[in-house]
């Protein structure tokens, strides 16, 4: 095994480790380099996720797979070129290759992923999660898996589907079951014992708080493009209250590291 790929291993176990039941790895999504800089500097961070929402956003495309591929690919390349934290990428639904874009992932710095079902039938997609498991396997290092089931996000909300679904991720190799839009304490509660506390949520202000998804045992959260949002809306109160003649805003000084 190469240099290179002995610390993309350590990565990918460190993440791996990082998901806990009960303590959850808490994302802050990124979408280029000084967006990672920022996230990564920030002290409680361990890990930097990628948001294909925001990368997409960033490049002009519409979400959806709708940005080619080598172009997300590079973008993931990069972030993971300015940190040294382990680095999870949002991979949509594998891009109709998900072996190829795993590898490519990989390659590109990547130790993890998320890969979404699109109310896919579960058998088709656990066939996805076990083709980026062959291609983790193949590249020495254990691929951290988090399978999405849209089922909550884009489905009828149906629980004993959303737990069909993420028990044959599993099964198939993923490490995490990611239920976007899954959100009441009872759903959430269920969930957690179905997968033996390998649950993975996003976050907004209508969420139940972090504290409370720690204590019924999620393993995992994250906010998507939500850290977009946040940055966003500073550059437009800031543009809003310079164009509108207003003060200098404070944060005029701030540079990102290593801007």
């Amino acid at each position: 095994m190469t240099t290179e790929h002995t610390d993309l291993a350590a990565k990918a176990a460190a993440l791996l480790a990082a998901h806990r039941s009960g303590d959850p790895l808490i994302l802050l999504n990124v979408w280029d380099a000084w967006s990672a800089r920022v996230v990564a500097e920030t002290p409680g961070c361990r890990a930097i996720a990628t948001a294909s929402h925001s990368i997409a956003a960033a490049h002009g495309y519409p979400d959806g797979e709708q940005i080619p591929v080598d172009e997300m690919i590079d973008a993931i390349r990069l972030i993971a070129s300015v940190v040294d934290l382990p680095v999870t990428a949002d991979l949509e639904a594998g891009y109709g290759d998900a072996g190829a874009t795993v590898a490519a992932a990989i390659e590109a710095g990547a130790v993890g992923g998320n890969l979404e079902d699109h109310l896919k039938p579960a058998d088709e997609h656990a066939q996805v999660v076990a083709a980026a498991r062959a291609a983790g396997d193949a590249a020495g290092i254990h691929f951290v898996i988090n399978a999405r089931t849209d089922e909550y996000l884009l489905g009828e909300k149906n629980l004993d589907r959303a737990i069909s679904a993420g028990r044959a991720y599993l099964e198939a190799g993923a490490d995490c079951v990611f239920v976007p839009g899954a959100g009441t304490q009872n759903d959430v509660a269920a969930l957690v014992a179905a997968f033996d506390g390998q649950l993975s949520l996003i976050v907004s202000p209508k969420a139940l708080p972090l504290t409370e998804l720690a204590r019924l045992g999620v393993a995992r959260v994250s906010v998507g493009p939500g850290s977009l949002g946040i940055a966003a809306a500073a550059l437009r109160d800031g543009a809003a209250q310079l164009l509108s003649g207003g003060a200098y805003p404070d944060t005029l000084t701030y540079r990102p590291p290593g801007a």
